[in-house]
């Protein structure tokens, strides 16, 4: 569903009540232009994941309301301190009165705390939060692809991944959910940009984000996946080790 014809963005279901929101951008140095996704999470307690930069916000906000009211959501959260992932945070909690900054604790202690506008939720590794017919585990992943503070939210009743910056796709036109190769472009992307941080732990964590066996992978950045996550994620481990 198209909220924004003028920008492009757009809403779809790509899980039990599981949205990408996507807006694609040409005016920008990548051949092909790019895409920066959010996932809202339709629930008791709404959760957003990414919130986009903050000249975005009118355009996420808007592709929300297209699902439920904004103002509605229980939980911001999102992988790391970057804008393209929470630059609008506190935009959102401004305008949801409820609405709590949910991250890893090492980006609570490190700058959440201080920035946002309200407390953040800090949570360890692999500890839950139900937001209703959905649980969501926290994966903490430093350094994986980048930033200290990063780490990704599994989703255990739809089996989805929500893992930020891996398999980054280049590209501004893409389909909500694909079955087709995704590794094969986000490969290409990393060797001609290498925005991954080269962390020897970046193996075992990638391992163990495989051993939650995800059915989707949420990309912040290109069309989201369907199939073997455990599979492809090994291989990327794979590709990085080489």
């Amino acid at each position: 569903m198209i909220t924004d014809r003028d920008a492009g963005t757009s809403i779809e279901e790509i899980a039990a009540g599981l949205y990408r929101i996507s807006t694609p951008i040409t005016a920008i140095p990548i051949p092909g232009g790019f895409t920066f996704n959010q996932y809202l999470i339709a629930d008791e307690k709404p959760l957003l994941f990414h919130t986009g930069p903050r000249r975005m916000f009118p355009l996420v906000r808007k592709a929300i309301d297209a699902v439920l009211p904004a103002e509605t959501l229980a939980y911001v959260s999102f992988s790391h301190y970057e804008a393209d992932e929470c630059g609008s945070l506190n935009e959102f909690l401004a305008m949801a009165p409820a609405a709590v900054p949910l991250c890893g604790k090492l980006a609570a202690l490190v700058t959440i705390a201080d920035v946002a506008d309200r407390a953040p939720k800090p949570m360890e590794q692999d500890e839950t939060v139900s937001v209703g017919c959905h649980k969501l585990r926290w994966r903490a992943t430093p350094h994986l692809p980048h930033a200290w503070d990063c780490g990704y939210l599994f989703e255990e009743t739809t089996r989805t991944l929500l893992c930020g910056d891996l398999f980054t796709q280049p590209g501004a036109q893409h389909p909500a959910l694909t079955e087709a190769d995704i590794l094969g472009p986000s490969e290409a992307m990393r060797q001609g940009m290498e925005y991954y941080a080269r962390s020897p732990d970046s193996r075992a964590l990638i391992s163990g984000l495989a051993a939650l066996k995800p059915t989707t992978l949420a990309c912040m950045h290109g069309a989201a996946w369907r199939g073997d996550g455990a599979a492809l994620l090994e291989e990327l481990g794979q590709r990085i080790a080489g």
